[in-house]
């Protein structure tokens, strides 16, 4: 059993950029499509699929990863911030701007995963999840 799914999911596609993977797969759940979502969103990676096993309902999240032109990625770093032992909470006026704006925060909230960018115009704060760059 995974205690923190949301740093799996993360670990799972820092090392599958480090070994230059197109596709990561991972246990699917709600969050974690959430998740993907914005990253997509936001150009982090290509695309997302979900992905169901026969005769079973084991959902599977299939993340491709998006790669510069000469190989390099596109995500920098991707850091988990609150943790089960240690949550984060932030209100929406100190949602923290990931290098100067150009990263992205990914928060959940009251009205649901969102960025901090989003949050921050929505005036809603919540628990910040990760950061990307």
């Amino acid at each position: 059993m995974i205690t923190d799914p949301i740093s799996d999911m993360l670990t799972r596609m820092r090392n599958a950029i480090g070994a230059r993977h197109s596709k990561v797969d991972v246990p699917a759940s709600r969050l974690k499509i959430e998740i993907a979502r914005i990253l997509k969103e936001e150009g982090y990676i290509t695309n997302y699929s979900i992905k169901t096993a026969e005769g079973t309902n084991i959902r599977t999240l299939r993340i491709f990863l998006r790669y510069g032109p000469k190989g390099e990625s596109v995500i920098s770093e991707l850091k988990r911030v609150s943790r089960p032992s240690l949550r984060v909470y932030v209100p929406s006026g100190e949602i923290p701007k990931v290098l100067g704006g150009l990263g992205v925060s990914i928060l959940s909230t009251s009205k649901g995963v969102m960025t901090g960018k989003l949050a921050r115009k929505s005036n809603v704060g919540g628990e910040l999840l990760c950061s990307v760059y």
